[in-house]
């Protein structure tokens, strides 16, 4: 049989929440519909952070409140604490993922957290998750480096993955947020989370900043990982960390995984229509290869 790997596509999140453009509440939902219409199931519909520190995602209530519930997606918000968590509950999101930071410096200025005291805050918000009926995972941010305080030791990545665990989070995704990872470590980071948490379920979140997205994700896949972030057209960046641009672009993922013989589910034509359109609404080009050369010549 022909292995899955499951696109979690993070364009209207991650791929949105650091972009130039101000999308309207409409432009956001059309953006959704058309990623459903190219077959995306899971995918970060939000967040629900301070509207100070994320200006773009101050909408995120009236984007959930706009969906189409009929097409079977499951919308995944975003938090950081407990406010942000009851917000996400209210607006009836289909998961909630819970940051959890790897690093002291960029811990304090994304979240005004300690790598430690997010992981508390996570033990604090599981059971108002659970309580609710909604799915938990985690993301462990700057899990490979971060802009202000350097190397992050893989050992504090798989403490803070043990605890993820001990709180019931039911997947975990590793997030290279400033794009300094290698295959490499990939590997390493990837063994020692699953010695310290061997029942929770990898994620993969790649950012394309140094060039090494794909080859990060094959490396990913190849340790066994089967779901992977990606966002629409590469876009995408945190606000916080300097120079840290877009994710790793899902068609070019879609199109490096199937012509692997992986499957996806996904239509790549319509995400490569869905990244041109984002062109012409967000008002510049985008960063995916795909966009720009299209998919294996047809003779």
């Amino acid at each position: 049989m022909t292995r899955r790997i499951d696109i979690v596509e993070v364009g209207p999140r991650d791929g949105l929440q650091n972009d130039p453009a101000d999308l309207t509440v409409e432009q956001k939902l059309e953006f959704i519909a058309r990623l459903e219409e190219a077959g995306v199931k899971r995918m970060e519909s939000g967040s629900f952070v301070s509207p100070k520190a994320v200006p773009k995602m101050a909408d995120s209530a009236a984007v959930f409140a706009g969906l189409d519930r009929s097409k079977g997606t499951r919308h995944i918000a975003l938090a950081l604490n407990e406010k942000g968590v009851r917000r996400a509950i209210d607006a009836k999101a289909d998961e909630i993922n819970f940051v959890l930071v790897a690093s002291e410096t960029f811990g304090k200025r994304n979240q005004g957290m300690t790598p430690q005291e997010s992981a508390d805050a996570l033990f604090q918000i599981a059971p108002l998750v659970f309580d609710a009926g909604i799915p938990l995972s985690a993301t462990i941010s700057v899990a490979f480096g971060d802009p202000f305080d350097g190397e992050v030791d893989v050992k504090l990545v798989g403490n803070l993955a043990a605890q993820a665990q001990r709180a019931g989070v039911g997947e975990l995704a590793l997030g290279d947020t400033i794009g300094v990872a290698d295959p490499w470590a990939v590997r390493r980071a990837i063994e020692r989370v699953r010695m310290e948490a061997p029942d929770v379920f990898l994620r993969m979140h790649f950012h394309d900043t140094r060039g090494a997205a794909l080859a990060n994700v094959a490396a990913a896949v190849d340790a066994g990982v089967d779901v992977i972030d990606a966002s629409c057209g590469g876009i995408g960046g945190c606000p916080f960390a300097p120079a840290a641009t877009g994710n790793v672009a899902t068609e070019d993922v879609v199109y490096m995984l199937e012509r692997g013989g992986f499957e996806t589910g996904l239509d790549l034509s319509k995400l490569i229509e869905t990244a041109k359109w984002l062109e012409t609404v967000l008002g510049h080009p985008v960063a995916s290869s795909l966009s720009k050369a299209g998919g294996f010549p047809t003779t």
